[in-house]
């Protein structure tokens, strides 16, 4: 089986990367778990980010970002593209961020937006 490189249409912050790593190691997840990045209808604004680990489904596209698996339902790259995930640890705020240049609004937590 043929593997090409793709490049993923999000990145991933150093930061959000060590931690989604981490998680994946200290949760036992599977080898062959990816972490799923995505929108589903809902939230404040219409629509809300999806982040969590799954396997992949006939589908998804999948990216190699530095050794993890990226998880995406082809249909959410139009929705998705050009957003960075990071992860903040601070005193205020401890969890994954989305910055997304396909937003057209967002809402005050963040994690909703409207395309």
């Amino acid at each position: 089986m043929a593997t090409e490189t793709k490049t993923a249409p999000i990145t991933l912050t150093e930061k959000a990367l060590a931690e989604a790593k981490n998680i994946m190691q200290e949760k036992n997840v599977p080898a062959e778990y990816g972490l799923r990045v995505g929108v589903q209808g809902g939230g404040c604004s219409g629509m809300s980010y999806l982040l969590g680990f799954d396997k992949p489904k006939d589908s998804d596209e999948t990216y190699d970002i530095d050794g993890l698996t990226l998880i995406m339902d082809k249909k959410h790259g139009m929705y998705v593209m050009g957003m960075q995930v990071d992860f903040q640890d601070g005193l205020n705020a401890r969890g994954f961020t989305f910055s997304n240049p396909q937003a057209k609004s967002t809402c005050g937590c963040g994690s909703s937006f409207s395309a």
